[in-house]
């Protein structure tokens, strides 16, 4: 598949020899990127496994959706999202290829994440009824999905036990617990309104039914933004722990959680210091390794502790840093987007990036030294994404398939989509023909379409 405008590294002759040398450990050739795919597919393997699923690093989590959108589905749905502080209600109205949404969003306070399970989804049924009451469907009992994008092992299509809390929440009693059973108690506990749940699911599930609604070839759902997650559609025969009624397809989605891939150090041999720093300060040390190396959360943090070590080592800005810049996550992940968003040969971005980190002493060199500390990073990132993805592409052995793709790094960053373009087609086995779809509202929509799948297939 022909790529064109692959942007390139800065011009290598204008970078300094030394931050060049000092980069290398950042920039992975295609023989590693292979040998990660490798791992990669190993433990895609192990989470598979019956035997081996204990022990997995990358979990592979059925999810007990079977089927994928016809483009017929039709009706009223309801759907819940629940990823963040911020919580959205849903009313999505599905005909044939036509798609209509009404949509409010409640914000949840510090002490509602940090309190009682019950309070949180005693907000979430409060949250619900006024959205019904808004929109005139109280008394209507309509489909909901619901995603809920949290680690989850699922034991049905509407089963799912909360793993772990992330993203700062800390709510008691709901750990071990199935979320959807703690949503219908909140509802009961009302008894002003009425829902069929008809499915729980993660926000990369939801990207990719999301996207296969539009496009039938899509069978990939990956998101890169402030966290990393893939699911994809696997044969039921190779998902040993599916347990549920065949539905016809013999498929099964298969939610990965691969930022846990590297926490038993498979990826220890491409780690690089600045890695180790970003995992021993984070609130999850250990943990969800691939994640640290790729997501929005963490890229900026790794781009600033390259500038600060080469600073101090009076490689950048005459050794004179800067309080800002020597203070921990004061380079955004955005800084990184935006200063390669340059055209080459400007610095407009980076100077006024650097100025508000009180380095208006920067040089010309410095920008271009910089410019190419950013491409380094983000270009990694893309190229681990790239990696397992292709690994998904080369296991699932179709010869033409769609990769639905939402987040904020994804969407924002000006040539991560050409970088993955480029790099899947290096690590792809021949015949394979991929795209790259960017998801519009995977999490609401995606939910929505779930439900109507399921009323399709009612067991």
């Amino acid at each position: 598949m022909k790529i064109e405008n692959i942007p390139q590294y800065e011009d290598l002759n204008l970078v300094t020899t030394e931050i060049r040398e000092r980069c290398k450990d950042l920039i992975l050739d295609d023989d590693t990127l292979r040998e990660i795919q490798r791992r990669f597919l190993d433990n895609i393997k192990r989470g598979l496994g019956k035997d081996t699923h204990e022990e997995a690093i990358i979990k592979c989590f059925v999810t007990y959706v079977q089927n994928l959108p016809s483009g017929e589905e039709s009706g009223k749905f309801l759907a819940l999202d629940l990823g963040g502080t911020n919580f959205r209600v849903l009313l999505i109205e599905l005909s044939q290829n036509h798609f209509e949404m009404k949509s409010k969003i409640f914000a949840i306070p510090q002490h509602i994440m940090l309190g009682s399970g019950e309070r949180l989804f005693d907000h979430i049924a409060d949250c619900l009824y006024k959205f019904m009451k808004e929109e005139n469907i109280v008394d209507e009992v309509l489909p909901l999905g619901f995603t809920f994008s949290f680690p989850l092992i699922q034991k049905s299509l509407t089963t799912g036990i909360l793993k772990r809390w992330t993203k700062g929440f800390n709510c008691s009693n709901v750990v071990g617990h199935d979320v959807v059973q703690l949503l219908l108690d909140a509802i009961d506990r009302r008894g002003d309104i009425k829902i069929s749940v008809m499915a729980i699911l993660n926000d990369s599930t939801g990207t990719l039914m999301s996207c296969a609604w539009l496009n039938h070839n899509c069978r990939i759902g990956l998101i890169v933004g402030t966290g990393s997650n893939a699911c994809y559609v696997e044969k039921q025969k190779n998902a040993e722990l599916f347990d549920g009624e065949d539905l016809g397809s013999g498929n099964v989605l298969i939610n990965t959680e691969w930022g846990a891939f590297g926490d038993d150090g498979a990826l220890n041999f491409v780690r690089t210091c600045y890695d180790e720093e970003i995992d021993k300060n984070s609130v999850n040390p250990g943990k969800q390794l691939h994640e640290k190396m790729i997501s929005g959360m963490y890229m900026g943090e790794l781009a600033r502790l390259v500038l600060e070590k080469l600073t101090k080592e009076g490689l950048l800005f005459g050794g004179k840093g800067s309080d800002i810049l020597f203070t921990r996550g004061s380079f955004y992940t955005k800084y990184v987007s935006e200063i390669e968003s340059d055209r080459p040969g400007t610095y407009s971005n980076c100077i006024e990036i650097l100025e508000e980190l009180g380095l208006k002493h920067a040089t010309e060199q410095d920008y271009i030294n910089v410019r190419f500390i950013c491409e380094c990073v983000s270009r990694r990132a893309a190229h681990l994404v790239s990696a397992a993805v292709a690994g998904l592409l080369n296991k699932m052995g179709e010869k033409k398939v769609t990769i639905g793709i939402d987040g904020s790094v994804y969407r924002y960053h000006p040539h991560f989509h050409n970088l993955m373009m480029e790099k899947i087609g290096h690590l792809t086995e021949p015949g394979i023909v991929y795209d790259l779809m960017l998801s519009e509202d995977g999490s609401g929509r995606g939910a929505a379409l779930v439900a109507a799948v399921a009323c399709r297939h009612p067991r």
